[in-house]
């Protein structure tokens, strides 16, 4: 197959690594295809290589790269899935499969043309590891492969096709989901990285700076975790309001990560090897911190992450106080200059137009 990779980061360089190995022909779609090497590594925590093949080419070019594509991952921020969805529907051919990576974050609304002209879009609930740039355009590091990928896809029918499409390219275990919406309430960033965020810098305000800021996974605190079970909570409140759905695999992350005490869940956080040294996401000025506003973390997590699981709650009349309260904090400070998720910019306003798209 021609497969393209929007996006030559940590997660777009990973899946490059992995077609090209099985003997597709791998485009890389980058603004900076000069750094890159034919030949790209995965290796693991010791350096050691574990996965390695040669990719057809990177390129800035949008034809070059999408047109006659067969797959194509997209793996940008979701703040960016509009821009993408410009640069790849113009090329995209009849049957051609769209996976967006992760699924959450509204990425198949911006694709919502492609499926009209005959596209299939779909999402993995999670990323196969948890992957870091080591070298960008020639290595990334991967950690903690999950045992088992799980797959969802728009129209319904096509889920089984793309099982197989994605059990067969890893050689992992995949599951299919019963609804497209399993991906888009995964409540992994949307309430990790809020929740943290929320506690860490809830006293901000502009001008204020921090002498020192904890690692963010590292010395996550019990605080954190007991404002992450409130949210985790009202998630799962949300679901089971959602009664068109089959929302069985929208887990609690009490349930994902093993953990449902307090203490338990803290220790599991702090002790995760792909986590390990990860830095909270600030700028430096002299020798204090900020948050830095323009981090994924806050542009993605929040603006297309928690905004969404709001704005499905109002429409279905569901309260949820403890994301509400973060929502209307980061609102009070968040940078101004990134467009924020809004079901509305697609024509979905009432309930019955938002089953149409998700029940097709």
């Amino acid at each position: 197959m021609k497969v393209a990779i929007a996006g030559g980061g940590n997660i777009g360089t990973q899946f490059a690594v992995h077609f090209a190995e099985k003997g597709h022909n791998v485009y890389i779609h980058t603004s900076k295809p000069e750094k890159f090497s034919s030949m790209l590594s995965i290796v693991d925590h010791n350096n050691n290589v574990i996965h390695q093949a040669s990719i057809k080419k990177a390129t800035s070019s949008d034809k070059e790269a999408f047109q006659g594509a067969d797959l194509i991952f997209v793996t940008v921020p979701s703040f960016a899935m509009k821009s993408a969805a410009r640069q790849i529907i113009p090329y995209l051919k009849k049957g051609a499969m769209i996976g967006i990576i992760p699924g959450n974050g509204g990425g198949e609304l911006a694709f919502k043309e492609a499926i009209d002209k005959g596209a299939i879009i779909f999402g993995l609930q999670r990323v196969p590891s948890v992957a870091r740039i080591v070298e960008y355009g020639k290595k990334v590091c991967a950690t903690g492969y999950r045992q088992k990928l799980y797959v969802a896809a728009l129209p319904q029918e096509a889920t089984n096709k793309v099982n197989k499409l994605i059990s067969t390219n890893f050689d992992m275990a995949c599951g299919t989901l019963p609804d497209y919406l399993n991906l888009t309430l995964t409540p992994s960033n949307p309430i990790l990285h809020t929740t943290r965020l929320y506690t860490l810098f809830k006293d901000y305000v502009p001008g204020k700076t921090y002498k020192k800021v904890p690692l963010f996974y590292q010395e996550w605190d019990n605080e954190t975790t007991k404002l992450l079970f409130k949210c985790d909570e009202e998630v799962q409140k949300l679901c089971k309001a959602l009664k068109d759905y089959n929302l069985s695999d929208v887990k609690s992350l009490k349930i994902h990560y093993e953990n449902n005490t307090i203490e338990g869940f803290t220790h599991k956080i702090q002790n995760i090897e792909g986590f390990q040294g990860l830095l909270t996401p600030t700028v430096k000025l002299d020798n204090e911190f900020i948050p830095d506003l323009k981090s994924r973390y806050f542009t993605a997590d929040f603006n297309y992450g928690l905004n969404i699981f709001m704005q499905i709650a109002r429409m279905y009349g569901v309260d949820m106080p403890n994301c509400q309260k973060i929502i209307s904090w980061y609102n009070s400070i968040r940078d101004i200059n990134f467009n924020e998720f809004s079901f509305d910019d697609y024509g979905i306003k009432t309930k019955k137009a938002f089953n149409r798209f998700y029940k097709m």
